[in-house]
C-alpha cells in the first residue's frame, strides 16, 4: 500500500511541466488569501505554504494556529505543504498528519535566513548542522506518504559550501530540491549566483538524477524563466518569490492594465473581509500588499500614501473609489 501511494503522490512532480513555475514560500506574504489571488491572475503550477513550525504543531497549545496557516482552498491544489524546525519527531508528527489536510507533498525549509529562525536552529541553521538536518528529513520521510522536497540556499557564509551541504541532501535523494541561489551571510543583497546552475545541475545529476530542481533568486517572471531554462534546461523548475510584488500575473506573459490591478486588488479586500470573519487578523498585514497594486502609473505615490493611512477595508474601499473615479 505505501509504494502506491508514493507512486501516486509522485506524480506532482513526475507530471509537472518543464519547466514548471512556483510560486516561493514567503513569510506573511503566501497565504491562503493571497495564494487566491495569484490563482485568479495568473496561477503557478505549483503552491507552497508559508512555513510552519514543526514544534508549534506538536505541542497542545500551538497545534490550532499550526492548522491555520495550514488552511488550504480549492483553488491551491496542488499545494506543497512547508514546514520548518529542528526536533526530528516533530518533524515526523507534523509530517505524518499533512496527507489528511489536502496536501500534495511536503518541503523541508533549510534556507530560510531570519535571525529568530536560525537563533533557534531552524531555517539555513541547518546549514551548520547537516547530521541534523538529515535526521530532520528522514524522521519526516518515514512518517508521510507524500513526497519530501528539500528549499535551502548555497551555504550560511559562504558560496562555496553549496558542493558538501547540497551533496549532502542530494544523497538523501529527495523528491525535489529547491536551491537559492545565494548564502543566508548574503541574504537578497547581491545579484542570484545564475553562473552556479550548471555545475549545481551536474551535481544532481551525479548523486540523485530523479530529483528534481527548483532554482530560486532574482527569477521575476515566466517570460525569464523560460530564458534561463533555455539557457539550462537541465533545470526542472523556476520559484518566483519577489516578483510577484512588481506584477502579480508573472506567472503568465499578460501585462496588467490599471484596471485589472483594481479589480484584483478589491477581489484581494473581499478575501480579506471574508477571512477575518473566520479568524482573528490584522488589518496592518494587509497593507504590505498595496504596492503590487498601486504602482507604476499616474498619481500612483499618493494614492498608495492614503491607502497606508487607512485602519480597515471600509477606509481603503473609500479611497480607491476617490482614485478610481
Amino acid at each position: 500500500m505505501l509504494v502506491k501511494y508514493v507512486i501516486i503522490y509522485n506524480m506532482i512532480w513526475d507530471e509537472s511541466p518543464k519547466p514548471f513555475l512556483v510560486l516561493a514560500p514567503m513569510e506573511g506574504v503566501t497565504d491562503v488569501v493571497f495564494r487566491q489571488v495569484v490563482a485568479r491572475a495568473a496561477r503557478p503550477d505549483l503552491f507552497f505554504t508559508e512555513f510552519t513550525n514543526v514544534s508549534s504543531y506538536a505541542s497542545d497549545k500551538g497545534r490550532a494556529n499550526a492548522l491555520e496557516r495550514l488552511e488550504i482552498a480549492p483553488s491551491d491544489t496542488p499545494i506543497i505543504a512547508q514546514i520548518w524546525g529542528k526536533n526530528p519527531e516533530h518533524f515526523a508528527a507534523c509530517a505524518a498528519a499533512l496527507e489528511s489536510l489536502g496536501f500534495s507533498g511536503v518541503d523541508l525549509n533549510f534556507g530560510c535566513p531570519d535571525k529568530n529562525v536560525n537563533r533557534t536552529g531552524g531555517g539555513a541553521a541547518m546549514i551548520k548542522t547537516p547530521e541534523l538536518a538529515v535526521e530532520c528529513y528522514r524522521n519526516a520521510k518515514a512518517h508521510t506518504n507524500l513526497p519530501v522536497s528539500i528549499k535551502t540556499r548555497l551555504g550560511w557564509a559562504n558560496v562555496n559550501e553549496y558542493r558538501d551541504w547540497l551533496s549532502t541532501l542530494l544523497t538523501e535523494h529527495p523528491a525535489a530540491l529547491t536551491v537559492h541561489l545565494r548564502t543566508k551571510k548574503e541574504m537578497s543583497k547581491v545579484p542570484a549566483h545564475h553562473e552556479l546552475i550548471p555545475e549545481i545541475v551536474k551535481l544532481r545529476n551525479e548523486v540523485s538524477p530523479t530529483t528534481k530542481l527548483i532554482i530560486n533568486g532574482d527569477v521575476r517572471d515566466r517570460r525569464y524563466a523560460l530564458e534561463l531554462y533555455n539557457k539550462y534546461p537541465g533545470v526542472d523548475g523556476f520559484m518566483i518569490g519577489r516578483g510577484v510584488f512588481q506584477n502579480p500575473y508573472c506567472f503568465s506573459d499578460y501585462i496588467p492594465t490599471r484596471k485589472d490591478l483594481m479589480d484584483l486588488l478589491d477581489y484581494h479586500l473581499d478575501l480579506f473581509e471574508e477571512y477575518s470573519a473566520l479568524h482573528r487578523v490584522s488589518y496592518e498585514p494587509l497593507k504590505h500588499f498595496f504596492k503590487i497594486y498601486v504602482n507604476n502609473f499616474p498619481g500612483a505615490s499618493a494614492f498608495r500614501a492614503e491607502l497606508m493611512e487607512t485602519h480597515n477595508v471600509k477606509e481603503a474601499r473609500e479611497i480607491i473609489l476617490l482614485y478610481n473615479k
